[in-house]
């Protein structure tokens, strides 16, 4: 999958828009036969209760895998915190933020761990801890 996105990357080239590389990865994936569903929309639950609003999901793979896409000068923690939240709240244990608009794609990639209610790095160390929040 990580192969795709750099595929994409080297085809396209630098500093075209989100959704032009959004399309371009939906025909990689199509082409390397990997499973998944663009834009995904879902709702999200307040106490078990769903709520009306709406949040849709660049790309979720193989069933577990959230991709969420930028086309930005720099990737900042407004981008990270909406893969993380995505990540939590559709339980999706690895999440992929990629940003197509440098000159080399950047690739970041983080894991939810249910158990613990964090996200980390793949380094192994705490990006983020939900459970502080109590």
């Amino acid at each position: 999958m990580i192969r795709a996105i750099y595929d994409v990357h080297n085809v396209l080239g630098p500093g075209l828009t989100e959704s032009c590389y959004q399309e371009g990865l939906q025909l990689e994936f199509k082409e390397k036969k990997i499973p998944f569903v663009r834009e995904m929309s879902f709702h999200p639950q307040y106490r078990g209760i769903t709520m009306e609003s709406t949040f849709r999901v660049d790309f979720v793979c193989k069933d577990d895998i959230v991709v969420e896409c930028k086309a930005v000068t720099d990737v900042m923690g407004v981008h990270r915190a909406q893969l993380f939240n995505y990540m939590r709240l559709l339980q999706k244990q690895c999440g992929i933020l990629v940003n197509f608009y440098p000159f080399s794609a950047e690739v970041e990639r983080y894991f939810y761990d249910e158990e613990t209610n964090q996200i980390v790095a793949t380094d192994g160390h705490v990006i983020y801890n939900y459970n502080r929040r109590k």
